[in-house]
């Protein structure tokens, strides 16, 4: 199985995956044997901030130096700046004809296509895809377009994806006892006042095995009492849901010694799903951008955090 992974970081990084784990994401795309033919990443550079700005330089170089480690191309689109009727300047760098050109060129040499974005123009693009005879995966955080998941063939929120976001702090691994994870309720009984919540455990079995009683489904399940939710300000007339992704703490049991339960429950910012909608006229003035915000790191992950991408679209 040859396969290839393609980033959109900046759309990545401005909507829920800024310091995504590009050795974990790698590590999901192969998760079942396959060879990572293509590793594409495509970034901006705005090298007239970079003349007055060192800090930006350097993270920006360290960033791109460090996804060459894991193995990515990086591919840096230079941020042009340009003028609007109003006077007011605004920077501009879309990576996404370069990214779209790209898969579907090297397509023909791949079986299996990982897309990290968001954003509804690939949904077209997916389509292409499987017609050439390519499988379809997509990987997004926040501000999904809801075509764009339709379209692929699997698609996963990385908030879901065991370690490919930073961890706010070196507690037990995803999973164990005491752990942080993120998982969705795919069960609840508002008159039993309860539900359960199921959460990827690993990603090396096969995703499509959700009945976490075979001993092949890479899943777990566990208890949550509505008290949790609500104190999380959940609105359970809305459970199950595949939407609603829920960060919670794996505690012992009060009740059932040697079984673990959902307790200090968070609700995940909510994505927000986009229609296709009209091309915008013009674009949005760039925002500004800081440096590398760092953050723990899991044992034995390598952390390479995104600088602040500038903006080239409207609202």
């Amino acid at each position: 199985m040859r396969i290839g992974v393609y980033v959109d970081t900046e759309n990545i990084t401005r909507n829920g995956g800024r310091g995504l784990r590009y050795d974990v994401l790698r590590e999901f795309a192969c998760r079942d044997g396959a060879d990572a033919l293509r590793l594409n990443s495509y970034t901006s550079f705005d090298s007239e901030r970079a003349q007055t700005d060192e800090d930006y330089k350097r993270n920006v170089r360290s960033f791109q130096a460090a996804l060459r480690d894991f193995g990515y191309k990086v591919i840096v689109k230079r941020v042009k700046w340009y003028v609007n009727e109003d006077g007011r300047r605004f920077g501009k760098a879309n990576s996404d004809l370069d990214m779209a050109v790209d898969v579907l060129l090297e397509a023909r040499n791949i079986d299996r296509v990982l897309l990290a974005t968001g954003d509804g123009d690939f949904a077209k693009v997916a389509r292409a895809l499987q017609n050439m005879g390519c499988r379809v995966e997509v990987v997004a955080f926040d501000n999904v377009s809801g075509e764009l998941r339709r379209e692929a063939d699997l698609y996963v929120s990385g908030y879901l994806i065991p370690g490919l976001l930073p961890s706010e702090s070196r507690g037990p691994e995803w999973g164990e006892e005491g752990s942080r994870v993120r998982g969705l309720c795919h069960w609840y009984d508002p008159l039993k006042g309860y539900g359960f919540i199921r959460y990827l455990r690993f990603f090396t079995g096969p995703l499509w095995v959700t009945d976490t009683k075979r001993q092949d489904s890479p899943y777990a399940s566990t208890f949550v009492h509505s008290s949790e939710l609500q104190r999380a300000g959940v609105n359970t007339a809305e459970l199950p849901s595949r939407q609603v992704v829920l960060e919670f703490t794996l505690l012992p049991s009060p009740t059932k010694p040697g079984d673990l339960t959902a307790q200090e429950v968070t609700v995940v910012p909510r994505p927000v799903v986009r229609e296709p909608r009209a091309a915008p006229v013009g674009v949005r003035p760039a925002a500004a951008q800081v440096g590398v915000r760092p953050s723990a790191a899991p044992v034995g992950v390598r952390p390479a955090a995104a600088p602040e991408p500038v903006s080239n679209r409207t609202d």
